[in-house]
């Protein structure tokens, strides 16, 4: 046993399975995946490491007694939050607006869908508390706190049983005085009840989106809380005495307390992992862009990175709840190995976002389920060989994919199960496809210009067809993508961000007074990293304004360079500005006056990275081919003869042609008709896409 633990452990928890990646100071890893329990989280967190443990031939606590750090992602705010199974929780709101949830910003989410009705808000009427007392746009007092009514209001939630509060108040993201007071008495009156303060999570114009966050956050608050306390007690049970860090919505990792108090970062928190190990995966080959696709069980994310940074939003939603903290702008639909295909009432193919989840699963997995999915059809098809479905630990069963499908899908349609499989793969493929079109137009990019990097158990059987679909030319498929995420969180960086409202002209800005909320930002983040244990000297800080023309309703976010915090060209800042919108909106307007409408500062803390390079590539006789099995081909619409190999026989600079499938035992590599894949240094797949000439 090392006598100075240097292990580090990515711990992904999704929908279906819990992906681990183990990885030694060496660079040696280990990849290893069980089935979630959504139940409880945690224990499939314990219960993972334990097989981990076992797989090693040593116990929990001698296995944990080596480990360094964990990171880990979890969804149970974001079920939470699906399910509606949150934190009861109240809202104290300046009178004349106990609605603000329901009202919203005044906005249909489509214009053209007229029984489109809004979301039940998080917090019933009867627990959302009207509050005398004002501050005009500026911050100043108008009429003072209503004291009496925040003491009527908590008098009200103890009654109730409340766990959590959010305060917000009209303006206060230019004054939190009255936000303060209120929160004030409410922690003496409601001692142990989780409180949010929309001034200090979120201190920005636009009250419903500062009240839609902070009620999100306070309904977070307490089941991350809980979470974080039973999985914690269960590691130091086990002995566990290192580091453990959560994965954050904006890309960065925190502490568990930290995250506690911001539990709203703590939404999607997983995938937000993706972009930063794609990055890394594209980096050697000279890229400094790519997009990332994860397929699992049940999701399909796909994300953008473009000029070395994973492309962030501040106007998100989920489950039709705005929530205005920076995220990785992840584009998420329900298309996963478990969705489930089924004909509609029209006669029509459709697949998703219904599930089939881990249990009872595919028809194929054995544990009671019985509809057609879409790792149904990957069987079916000879994409997925049913004796080595990960590792060979869930053997599936091959004839009962071919009986729901036959059952769903083909009688309905009145065509082949091998029809019906092909069918069920294209109608999620292409809905994927759309997907990606979705998180590229909008940013005026164009996805022909990004290689993709490949990501999930699911990601590599369908990443060739999206790809086709999208006349995308390369594909980088890494050695471990069934835990990608996993992987990428080993090597996030801490981060916190900060955002100030400052309303001004652009070119009329003090830019003392910018410097001076930058410094005082700055001074912020480097006290919670050094709270978090980074040292000073690692610490980095990347600037940047929300700016519009003036009269336009949105503004959007332009990085700066850190050397802005040292003197800023607002010529320089103003060009930024026209280049990006050009980019988005296809036109600029220099001489429109530039308003800028929040003042921002990202905090990073720099992380020690484990070794996930070519030093842990395994060895192989350069070939690894292991025979033939019959697979669909998209091209030729009828099944063919494809050379199969084993993944781990594939050395640096393997080379060879599809069709093909690369068995990497917790996923399969599809290597269709018109492409051909190499390894590159890192170990990883490159899939180049040859369509032949027409």
């Amino acid at each position: 046993m090392s006598a100075t633990p240097s292990i580090r452990i990515g711990v992904d928890v999704g929908g279906t399975f819990t992906d681990f990646l183990v990885v030694h100071e060496d660079g040696t890893r280990l990849v290893h995946k069980t089935s979630s329990i959504p139940s409880d989280p945690s224990t499939a967190v314990v219960k993972g490491l334990t097989e981990i443990a076992e797989r090693r031939g040593e116990t929990l606590t001698g296995l944990l007694a080596q480990v360094h750090t964990i990171v880990h992602g979890t969804t149970v705010t974001t079920n939470a939050l699906l399910t509606r199974t949150g934190a009861k929780t109240g809202l104290l709101t300046t009178e004349g607006f106990r609605d603000v949830l329901q009202m919203r910003d005044g906005t249909r989410e489509d214009a053209y869908d007229n029984r489109l009705t809004p979301p039940a808000p998080l917090v019933p009427r009867a627990l959302r508390r009207p509050v005398g007392g004002r501050l005009d746009h500026e911050g100043t007092e108008v009429t003072p706190l209503a004291t009496d009514d925040v003491r009527a209001a908590a008098e009200l939630f103890r009654r109730e049983g409340v766990e959590a509060v959010a305060v917000s108040f009209m303006h206060s993201h230019a004054g939190d005085e009255h936000e303060r007071q209120a929160a004030d008495i409410l922690a003496a009156e409601l001692p142990g009840v989780y409180l949010t303060r929309s001034s200090e999570l979120l201190p920005q114009v636009r009250y419903y989106d500062r009240t839609s966050t902070a009620v999100l956050n306070s309904y977070a608050g307490p089941i991350i809380t809980r979470y974080l306390r039973v999985l914690t007690e269960a590691l130091d049970a086990a002995g566990f005495t290192g580091i453990l860090l959560l994965m954050q919505s904006n890309g960065g990792v925190a502490t568990p307390d930290e995250l506690a108090r911001r539990a709203a970062l703590s939404l999607l928190s997983g995938p937000a992992s993706g972009p930063t190990a794609g990055l890394l995966e594209v980096a050697p080959h000279g890229w400094d862009r790519c997009l990332t696709v994860d397929m699992g069980g049940t999701s399909f994310d796909a994300a953008v990175v473009n000029d070395g940074r994973p492309l962030v939003m501040t106007d998100g939603q989920i489950d039709r709840g705005r929530i205005a903290l920076p995220m990785v702008d992840i584009h998420t639909i329900g298309a996963g190995g478990g969705s489930i295909a089924y004909v509609d009432e029209g006669g029509l193919l459709r697949v998703g976002p219904e599930s089939a989840g881990a249990v009872p699963g595919p028809a194929c997995y054995g544990r009671g389920g019985t509809r057609a999915t879409v790792t149904d059809a990957d069987v079916v098809l000879g994409y997925v060989d049913p004796a080595s479905f990960l590792g060979g630990d869930i053997p599936l069963d091959r004839e009962a994919s071919i009986e729901a499908i036959r059952r769903d899908v083909a009688e309905p349609l009145g065509i082949s199960v091998e029809e019906a499989a092909a069918g069920i793969y294209d109608v999620v493929n292409v809905g994927m496809a759309a997907g990606v079109r979705e998180i590229t137009v909008r940013r005026g990019l164009d996805a022909r210009d990004f290689p993709i990097v490949v990501a999930g158990g699911a990601g590599p059987v369908h990443a060739a067809a999206i790809a086709r679909e999208l006349e995308i030319p390369v594909l980088v498929t890494p050695r471990e993508s069934s835990i990608f995420c996993a992987a990428g969180m080993l090597v996030c960086d801490f981060q916190h961000d900060f955002v100030q409202s400052h309303k001004a002209e652009l070119a009329a800005l003090d830019t003392g007074e910018l410097l001076g909320i930058w410094h005082d930002m700055a001074m912020r983040g480097r006290k919670i990293l050094a709270e978090e244990g980074v040292a000073d000297t690692e610490v980095t800080l990347q600037p940047s304004l929300d700016m519009r023309y003036r009269g336009q309703w949105y503004e959007i976010n332009v990085p700066l360079d850190p050397s802005s915090l040292d003197g800023v060209d607002l010529a320089d800042v103003a060009e930024r500005f026209h280049a990006m919108h050009d980019t988005l909106f296809g036109y600029r307007s220099p001489d429109m006056p530039i308003d800028v409408l929040n003042i921002r500062l990202s905090v990073v803390g720099t992380t020690p990275k484990p070794r996930l390079d070519s030093a842990v590539v395994p060895t192989g006789d350069g070939t690894g081919r292991i025979g033939t099995r019959p697979i669909w081909s998209v091209l030729h619409r009828t099944m063919v003869e494809a050379a199969v190999y084993d993944g781990h026989g594939l050395g640096v600079g393997a080379h060879l042609e599809g069709p093909a499938i690369i068995e990497l035992g917790t996923s399969s590599v599809v290597v269709p008709d018109e492409f051909a894949v190499e390894v590159d240094d890192r170990g990883s797949f490159v899939l180049r896409y040859r369509p032949a000439a027409s």
